[in-house]
């Protein structure tokens, strides 16, 4: 009896311990299933924003090479414009040119070079100076018979008309001959340099074989300069236009010789561009 109690206890331990060691199976192959799922579903969210991470990173990266790109950009312009110097919020002059100007302007006069208020006046005085100097290097002192004067970038030479022309005459003198050899050099040295030649006579009537009236003797003076420049010094005829003003366009009033000699002139205009303008510094 005493041995049947036992075996029959042994049996029903052992079925509780099976119970109980399939339940904890059962809860682990569930934990296991669910994690499992869990890693899946991790390792496809890492794999998503590791796709996202290499676009953000593709899309920083271009960024970043645009940004350099522009900084490049950015440095150049911050050079160049450090080498400009603006002149009146408009024009601009490098520094190289402004260091011709002021080599240039410390041989001008004292007098004139107090005239000058701002940086444009210091630019027109410096180019006015070099080609003066330039056109009348062998004029044997008729200085005084030429003026320069300079509005924005075009260049106004007016020559006396008793440095190039006798009276009453469109045949040049001799005395013409230095100054056209210089105002050719300084024509030819900017090759598209535009050049208008007018001529500019007094009231008093003319009248001849050739000449009808004074508009004939303006442009005729005008065609003489032309054609000398082009014949014998090699300006190139396209960059030259001829004109006659008669005695329609005064410096002064016509009531004294004084007067009418300095209405007397031919004018000469040089319209460069803006590259070329600050060269004949």
């Amino acid at each position: 009896m005493k041995n049947s109690l036992i075996v029959a206890g042994i049996i029903s331990f052992s079925l509780m311990a099976s119970c109980v060691s399939k339940k904890k199976y059962t809860a682990l192959e569930s934990n296991l299933f669910k994690t499992q799922a869990q890693l899946a579903s991790t390792n496809q969210e890492k794999a998503e924003l590791e796709e996202k991470m290499a676009i953000i990173e593709a899309r920083v990266a271009e960024y970043n090479a645009r940004i350099n790109s522009l900084r490049e950009v950015n440095d150049q312009l911050a050079d160049a414009n450090s080498s400009m110097l603006s002149i009146e919020g408009a024009a601009v002059m490098s520094k190289n040119s402004r260091k011709k100007m002021i080599e240039t302007l410390n041989k001008v006069d004292a007098s004139k070079l107090a005239e000058a208020k701002t940086l444009e006046d210091s630019v027109n005085l410096a180019i006015e100076y070099n080609i003066k100097q330039n056109i009348t290097a062998d004029s044997e002192g008729n200085e005084d018979d030429i003026q320069i004067d300079i509005d924005k970038t075009v260049v106004m030479i007016s020559v006396s008309d008793r440095l190039l022309f006798n009276t009453g005459s469109y045949r040049l003198n001799s005395k013409a001959n230095p100054l056209l050899a210089k105002l050719a050099e300084v024509i030819n040295a900017e090759p598209s340099l535009q050049v208008m030649i007018e001529g500019h006579t007094d009231p008093r009537t003319i009248s001849n074989a050739v000449l009808q009236d004074n508009w004939d003797l303006s442009v005729k003076r005008a065609t003489s300069i032309v054609r000398e420049l082009q014949l014998k010094y090699g300006v190139a005829p396209e960059k030259m236009i001829a004109a006659g003003r008669s005695s329609y366009m005064p410096l002064v009033e016509n009531d004294s010789k004084e007067n009418m000699a300095l209405n007397r002139r031919t004018r000469i205009v040089l319209i460069p561009d803006l590259d070329m303008f600050f060269a004949m510094l």
